[in-house]
């Protein structure tokens, strides 16, 4: 979770200098949920992930200076530098994106189990990750009611941070309770109210994979979170209160986790003044990586767009 966070900052900062350009959307606050999930998750499982996935990519594995790199737009970006933020991608953590369409991943998730299925890859999940926003799209229900179906083994598990872009949860549904969406179709369903905390998210995530997994059918895992930043560097922020944030900020997922640790006598100030030192020193050698790296030749801009 601190990885995440020290690199999200930096992200932010470099988007001030305009080192880092286009869409951001940052993951602060929210860390638990990727740092809970993607250790139940196995080499050979999918991942698929939304806009805001720097930090599933960085806990799935992918390298920190590949993810700055493409967020520079370089060659040595995970993605060439041609996706940007909103488009990680790795085949060799098996990590799909990465996607700028609202619900878009659901429907990628889909079909990563299927071709599971057909190829006979078995024990493989497919987690695919997604806001509660796109509970209101197609993709959603199309992909639930398929997985459902063909009892595809993919863990739906949706961020729930309470916001849409601007508009809250509690504005746009009469009846916000949305395991009763996934499980209309049939499919199983687990829900953590408390899971911007590390150790509830972690439990939940790993009781959901084993059993996606030992009983080859999806579910749909409901993890709350918020988001402490606005919805993307663009925006605003004229739809919440900031006492609001304040309140959840003394709620967030790193010192809440830390002060537990602490308490325990299973960590001290130091021990946790030398992990932060080693994620700055991760994310500065990422920024330089980044810095160092090369723009794409102008005569190369047509690959992989048109055929030649």
């Amino acid at each position: 979770m601190l990885r995440i966070r020290r690199l999200e900052e930096r992200c932010a900062q470099l988007y001030g200098e305009q080192k880092i350009r286009g869409f951001l959307h940052l993951y602060i606050g929210e860390e638990a949920v990727a740092a809970g999930v993607m250790p139940s998750l196995r080499p050979q499982d999918n991942v698929v992930a939304t806009y805001r996935e720097h930090g599933h990519a960085l806990a799935r594995g992918v390298p920190a200076g590949a993810i700055m790199a493409e967020m520079f737009g370089k060659r040595e970006g995970c993605s060439g530098g041609r996706g940007g933020s909103m488009h990680l991608f790795d085949r060799a953590t098996r990590f799909y994106g990465g996607n700028a369409i609202v619900g878009g991943g659901l429907t990628l998730a889909a079909g990563l189990a299927l071709a599971d299925v057909q190829l006979q890859r078995e024990g493989c999940v497919t987690a695919c990750f997604f806001g509660e926003g796109a509970v209101a799209e197609g993709a959603f229900h199309e992909s639930l009611n398929l997985a459902a179906l063909w009892r595809l083994p993919v863990l739906f598990v949706c961020e729930n941070n309470l916001y849409a872009m601007g508009t809250a949860l509690c504005a746009r549904r009469p009846r916000p309770t949305l395991c009763a969406k996934a499980a209309a179709y049939g499919m199983a369903t687990a829900r953590r109210s408390t899971a911007w905390t590390c150790s509830p998210c972690t439990q939940a995530a790993h009781a959901a994979v084993a059993q996606v997994r030992e009983q080859r059918a999806p579910l749909f895992l409901e993890l709350h979170t918020y988001r402490f930043r606005a919805h993307s560097m663009f925006d605003a922020e004229l739809y919440r209160d900031k006492r609001e944030i304040e309140g959840w900020k003394q709620h967030g997922p790193i010192h809440t986790f830390t002060g537990r640790l602490k308490e325990a006598g299973m960590m001290d100030e130091a021990d946790f003044a030398q992990m932060d030192r080693e994620a700055m020193q991760e994310v500065d050698e990422a920024v330089a990586f980044a810095e160092a790296g090369t723009w794409e030749r102008a005569e190369c801009l047509l690959d992989d767009v048109v055929a030649r």
